[in-house]
């Protein structure tokens, strides 16, 4: 792997060819190398783009590599959504009354008036509430695609906090999904939809039910066992 000495700073990175990304960018991630991504360039060249950025580059390596303990979120922690963990950066703005989170193609941004870093309980309700505005965006069309897909009809469609579950069908054909459904992969939260829309025509897990699960996604242990295995475990 390339690397360049910057004064004390030892710089290592890795290139990503992106053939529809018009210029190059440089990311800094905790215990990674620099990533640089961007069109074909050899390696001299990426070289020279490293080193154009080696100040900032070693700006952030020091931000990152602060030790991070269990009660700080800090530039260079992850963050999952939809199945993959995104870069994070935290920004100290004085200015701002409270923290607030925002969420690009490729990472997440906290912006916090007191520090350059968030514990996880302030963090909770602003990741919560992300997780719900997405979950409103794309949960509710999934199930009216698969409403039309299955022929199975749900009577409504709810974002609900459950203690321990990811998501449910009430006694009224109501079907309800905690926000954090969010962080599954898209293949698991399809699953998730399909699952609780047959729980309207059968509310229990018997054969029948099963069957009809896999009527619609005949892949769906796979799909079941990566839910298992994700923070609430057997939560449906």
């Amino acid at each position: 792997m390339p690397r360049l000495q910057y004064g004390q700073t030892t710089i290592e990175w890795r290139f990503k060819s992106e053939a529809k990304l018009k210029r190059h960018y440089v990311t800094v991630e905790r215990g990674r190398p620099v990533l640089l991504r961007g069109p074909l360039v050899g390696v001299v060249e990426q070289e020279a783009l490293v080193r154009r950025r080696a100040r900032w580059i070693r700006e952030k390596l020091a931000l990152v590599s602060v030790p991070q303990t269990s009660d700080a979120i800090i530039t260079g922690s992850r963050l999952r959504y939809c199945g993959r963990t995104y870069f994070t950066e935290v920004r100290h703005v004085p200015d701002l009354i409270r923290p607030r989170l925002s969420f690009t193609a490729s990472r997440f941004v906290i912006e916090h008036p007191d520090a350059a870093r968030i514990s996880p309980s302030s963090l909770r309700p602003l990741l919560l509430n992300f997780y719900r505005e997405r979950a409103h965006e794309r949960l509710l069309n999934r199930v009216r695609h698969w409403e039309r897909q299955s022929g199975l009809q749900a009577r409504g469609v709810r974002i609900r906090v459950f203690q321990s579950r990811w998501a449910s069908c009430d006694a009224h054909d109501v079907l309800e999904f905690h926000p954090r459904v969010m962080e599954l992969p898209a293949s698991v939260q399809e699953y998730v939809i399909i699952h609780e829309l047959c729980h309207t025509v059968a509310k229990s897990h018997t054969k029948a039910f099963w069957a009809l699960v896999a009527r619609h996604m005949p892949d769906w242990q796979r799909q079941h066992e990566a839910l298992e295995r994700a923070a609430f475990g057997d939560a449906l």
